[in-house]
C-alpha cells in the first residue's frame, strides 16, 4: 500500500499508509493550510482564523474589512491551491517565540488568540506552507503535490469559536481525497444530502423557519409544517390512549428544588437554562426533562398495587441550553416537544410492560414505514458496578427481564455492557437516517433511582408500602427531530396521510369550472381531507407544475367533461399520466390511501 509522510504537531515525521483514515485526515489538514495560504495570497489584509480538518471535510475561517469572500471566488481559490500542488509546496515546522509569532499577526485578532491559546513555555509550534504560518494543532501531510482531487464546497457564516457573542466570520468548506472516484462519490453523496436536507426542504415547502434575530434554536412552525405536526401528535395521542396511557399537561416551569432532588441540577446543569428568581426566594427553572413533572402526577394520590402499571404520557415541551454553534434546523434546538411517557410498575411487571411498550413502538414504526432499525440492550458494567445505582439484585433481575422480553418477541439485539444509565438498564432503538447515519429514535429506560429520590410508594396487597419501578419511554423522540427525520426520509414528498395539502384542484377555466372545483373541495373537506382549489389567474400548465413542485399527493384537473360527468382527472405526485375517474371513485381511493397510512395495498 502506498505511503505518505505525515508531520505531527510536535514536528516529528513518519510514514503511514496513504489510504488509512489517518492519511485522509492529514490530507484534509494540509488542504486546509493550502486554502489558508490561498486566501492570504489573494486578499490583502484578510484576517485568518482556524484551519480545521473534520471527519468529512475541511474549512478555514476568515474575516476582512470589505465584502466577505463570495461563492463566485471559490474557483479562483481552487486555481491557487492547484498551483501550490503543482509547485509541490512543503510544510515546514518550527518552534517560534511567542512574541515573534504575535508580531507577525499583530493586526489579526483571531490568529493572535490562537497563538496565545497554544503557547507553552514562551514558544508556539507552527506549520508554515507557502509563506503562511499556522498554529500546529493536527497531523498534516508534508508534501503538497498530493492535493489533486479536491473541491471547495461552500461559504457560510460562522461565529468565532461557535459563540454568538463573538464576531461572525466567513467559513469556507472543502473536500479532498487521494482518488478521483472517491471525490466524485463524495460530491454525489453531498448533492443527495442537499436535496434531502430538511432545512432546505422546509424552506422550499414553507414548513418552518428559524430566525436568530428573534431566537436562535427556536423554530416557528408555518401552517403547512404545523399541519404535519398536528397529524403526528393526534396520531400519537390516539395510539397511546388506546394503549391505556393517561395523557396529561404539566407546566414547562418547575421549582429548581425538584431538579436538585432528581439530580438533573448536579448532572445536567450545563444543559439547563439559568433559574428565574421570582424575588421571594422561589427559583423557577425551564424544564429540561419531563420525568419530575410526571412523578408529581404520580405523587398527587395515594397509589395502590391495583393502580399499577400506571401509564402517564404527554407531548411535553422542554428547553435545553444548546450552544449557538451546535444548533441546526429542527435537529438541534433549544425548545422541543417530547413524545414522552412514564410507567410506574411493580418489579414483577417489568417484563410484560417492557414488551407492551416495545410492541407499541414497532406498531408506530410500521405506520410511518420505518423499517431500517436495530436494537441495543444496554447493561451496567459488571466490572465497575460502583458508578451505578446500588442494588445488585434489582439490576440482575431487571436486565434478565429485558433480555427475556426481547427473546420472547424473537427479536435480534446487540448487548452493550457499560452503556446503561447509572440508574437502570435500557433498550435503544437505532434507526438509519436518509443519509445512512445512525441515531437513537426510541428508548425504553428502567429507573430505580428516581422513585427512591422522590420517595414514591404504592400500597401492596399486604397493606404495606412498596417502592415502584419507573420506566421512561419515548416512541418517536421530539416532534422537532422526528419532523426533520421524516422530511429527509420522504424528501419532502410526505405520504398522503401526513401531507399538509392532500389534494390540489385546478379548474381548466375558473369562470366555467371554478364553482364545480369548489364543490369537489367541499366534499373532500367534509371527509376531513385537506384540499384547496387553485383559483389564481395563471396558466394551467404552470399550476400543475407548481403542484408537483410542492409535492401535493393528488392533483385534480376539472373541465367541461369532468363537470358534465361528475368526474375528476387525477394525477398522482411523481407521475406524468392523468387518469379520469368518477368523483365517488376518487373519494374511495383517497380515503383508502389515508386509512392505510399510504401503504401500498
Amino acid at each position: 500500500m502506498p505511503q505518505v509522510a505525515v508531520m505531527s504537531p510536535n514536528g516529528e515525521v513518519e510514514k503511514i499508509d496513504r489510504d488509512s483514515q489517518a492519511g485522509l485526515e492529514a490530507l484534509r489538514a494540509l488542504s486546509a493550510l493550502l486554502l489558508k495560504a490561498a486566501l492570504h495570497q489573494q486578499f490583502d489584509g484578510i484576517r485568518l482564523g482556524a484551519a480545521v480538518a473534520e471527519d468529512d471535510q475541511f474549512y478555514v475561517d476568515s474575516d476582512k474589512d470589505e465584502q466577505q469572500v463570495s461563492a463566485d471566488e471559490l474557483a479562483s481559490l481552487e486555481a491557487t491551491i492547484k498551483q501550490f500542488a503543482k509547485d509541490d509546496v512543503k510544510v515546514e515546522f518550527a518552534q517560534v517565540k511567542v512574541e515573534d509569532a504575535l508580531a507577525e499577526v499583530k493586526d489579526d485578532p483571531f490568529s493572535t488568540e490562537l497563538i496565545n491559546e497554544h503557547a507553552q513555555d514562551g514558544l508556539v509550534a507552527m506549520y508554515e506552507v507557502a509563506g503562511v504560518k499556522s498554529v500546529a494543532t493536527q497531523p498534516v501531510l508534508v508534501y503538497g503535490n498530493v492535493v489533486k482531487n479536491y473541491q471547495l464546497l461552500s461559504v457560510a457564516g460562522a461565529y468565532w469559536k461557535g459563540m454568538s457573542s463573538n464576531p461572525m466570520l466567513q467559513r469556507i468548506y472543502g473536500t479532498v481525497f487521494f482518488k478521483k472516484d472517491n471525490l466524485e462519490a463524495d460530491l454525489k453523496a453531498r448533492q443527495e444530502a442537499r436535496e434531502r436536507d430538511h432545512r432546505v426542504i422546509g424552506n422550499q415547502l414553507d414548513l418552518f423557519f428559524v430566525d436568530p434575530k428573534v431566537g436562535a434554536g427556536l423554530p416557528y412552525w408555518m401552517p403547512k409544517g404545523a399541519t404535519i405536526r398536528r397529524v403526528i401528535e393526534r396520531y400519537i395521542i390516539d395510539k397511546e390512549v388506546a394503549d391505556d396511557y393517561e395523557h396529561v399537561y404539566t407546566p414547562v416551569l418547575m421549582n429548581l428544588d425538584a431538579y436538585k432532588t432528581s439530580g438533573h441540577w448536579d448532572h445536567y446543569r450545563e444543559d439547563m437554562f439559568p433559574p428565574m428568581d421570582m424575588g421571594d426566594g422561589e427559583l423557577l427553572e425551564l424544564r429540561p426533562m419531563n420525568c419530575p413533572s410526571h412523578i408529581q402526577v404520580y405523587k398527587h394520590h395515594i397509589r395502590s398495587y391495583r393502580d399499577l402499571p400506571l401509564r402517564i404520557a404527554e407531548l411535553g415541551m422542554m428547553h435545553r441550553y444548546e450552544k449557538s454553534g451546535a444548533l441546526s434546523g429542527l435537529q438541534r434546538v433549544r425548545e422541543m416537544t417530547l413524545n414522552d411517557g412514564h410507567t410506574f410498575v411493580t418489579l414483577d411487571q417489568i417484563q410484560d410492560e417492557f414488551a407492551k411498550i416495545l410492541k407499541l413502538i414497532m406498531d408506530v414504526y410500521k405506520d410511518f414505514d420505518i423499517t431500517d432499525y436495530t436494537f441495543r440492550l444496554s447493561y451496567r458494567d459488571p466490572k465497575n458496578t460502583e458508578k451505578y445505582f446500588a442494588n445488585d439484585e434489582m439490576w440482575e433481575q431487571a436486565q434478565n427481564m429485558l433480555k427475556g422480553a426481547m427473546d420472547d418477541l424473537g427479536l435480534d439485539y446487540y448487548e452493550a455492557e457499560g452503556e446503561a444509565a447509572f440508574y437502570g438498564p435500557k433498550l435503544d432503538i437505532q434507526t438509519k437516517t436518509a443519509l445512512g447515519n445512525e441515531e437513537t429514535m426510541s428508548t425504553i429506560q428502567l429507573d430505580f433511582m428516581l422513585p427512591e429520590k422522590f420517595d414514591l410508594h404504592y400500597v401492596g396487597e399486604d397493606g404495606q408500602q412498596h417502592r415502584p419501578v419507573m420506566i421512561h419511554r419515548g416512541v418517536v423522540g421530539t416532534m422537532e427531530r422526528f419532523m426533520a427525520y421524516l422530511t429527509e426520509i420522504y424528501k419532502g414528498a410526505f405520504p398522503t396521510w401526513l401531507a399538509p395539502q392532500q389534494v390540489n384542484i385546478i379548474p381548466v377555466s375558473d369562470d366555467r369550472h371554478g364553482e364545480y372545483a369548489d364543490q369537489v373541495a367541499k366534499e373532500l373537506k367534509h371527509l376531513n381531507i385537506r384540499a384547496k382549489v387553485d383559483h389564481r389567474n395563471e396558466k394551467m400548465g404552470y399550476k400543475i407544475r407548481e403542484s408537483q413542485t410542492q409535492k401535493v399527493p393528488y392533483t385534480l384537473v376539472v373541465g367541461d367533461d369532468e363537470m358534465a360527468n361528475g368526474a375528476v382527472s387525477v394525477r398522482k405526485y411523481g407521475e406524468q399520466e392523468q387518469n379520469g375517474m368518477s368523483k365517488d371513485d376518487f373519494l374511495k381511493l383517497i380515503q383508502a390511501d389515508i386509512a392505510s397510512y399510504s401503504r401500498e395495498n
